[in-house]
């Protein structure tokens, strides 16, 4: 299953069943699960830990070295979970001893010419669109969608089932189940379609729609929004994950609708 011109290291370890294509390179320090296609010209450099049933198609780069001039050469790793589509000329970086390791998780789809950077922690089930581009240490939850040219800056967090719309620059943190637009980004109402599409239920979203209410349009500060949050809305599993989520964000989160800059 190994094509004649591609080279790997004596001492990578392929599972069984790797399709491997022509000019492929694979580095020492590298492990690849079973079942994954990797295409032509795909570079895999040390640290690289693959799961079963990827496919990696042509011209990307896999545990580059981090573009950090702090970076003196550790040991670290840049993890993919299973069946994890990587399309062509996508660059993902290893960690750096921040964190150790880049992390992407399985079931996502990773489109063409994106660029994940070092330390970064990406979830399950995840949909980048072309271009997208994440500095490092950016922590992404499960189920989210970034459209094409997404830029997010350092230490950013997005929370699970976010959509981010095209071209968007996202400088502060973007809460759970939510939709993010214009510039400066700001809130854009709940992902609705997309928590349908994840078997949310009707109830669930009316919750989610009136939290997001207080906090993003009735113009509420943080702090008492969350407080009002807190005792308006019985505890659940949603609730506490978006009153949490906004709590521990170090960058601050994005703003609400019609709030500016």
């Amino acid at each position: 299953m190994i094509q004649p011109l591609a080279y790997i290291h004596p001492q990578a370890k392929i599972a069984e069943n790797v399709v491997i294509e022509p000019f492929v390179v694979i580095h020492k320090d590298v492990v690849i699960g079973e079942g994954t296609w990797i295409g032509s010209n795909v570079t895999i450099m040390d640290g690289a830990r693959i799961g079963k049933n990827c496919r990696i198609f042509p011209g990307a780069v896999i545990s580059g070295e981090p573009q950090d001039l702090k970076f003196a050469g550790e040991i670290t790793t840049a993890e993919i979970g299973d069946n994890t589509t990587i399309r062509e000329c996508v660059t993902i970086n290893r960690g750096t001893k921040d964190k150790w390791k880049t992390t992407i998780g399985s079931n996502c789809l990773i489109q063409a010419y994106s660029h994940i950077a070092h330390d970064c922690e990406v979830g399950n089930n995840c949909i980048f669109s072309n271009s997208t581009t994440l500095a490092g240490h950016i922590t992404i939850g499960n189920n989210v969608v970034l459209a094409g040219l997404v830029a997010i800056h350092q230490f950013v967090k997005v929370g699970s089932y976010a959509f981010v719309t095209g071209g968007s620059l996202v400088r502060k943190d973007v809460p759970p189940y939510v939709k993010a637009a214009r510039e400066p980004l700001s809130y854009a109402g709940i992902n609705s379609v997309g928590l349908r599409r994840r078997g949310f239920t009707n109830e669930q979203i009316d919750e989610i729609q009136e939290i997001y209410r207080v906090l993003f349009v009735k113009h509420n500060n943080v702090t008492k929004a969350l407080d009002m949050i807190e005792a308006e809305f019985k505890p659940t599993e949603i609730r506490d994950e978006i009153v949490d989520f906004i709590r521990n964000s170090n960058r601050g989160v994005m703003k609400g609708f019609g709030m500016g800059s």
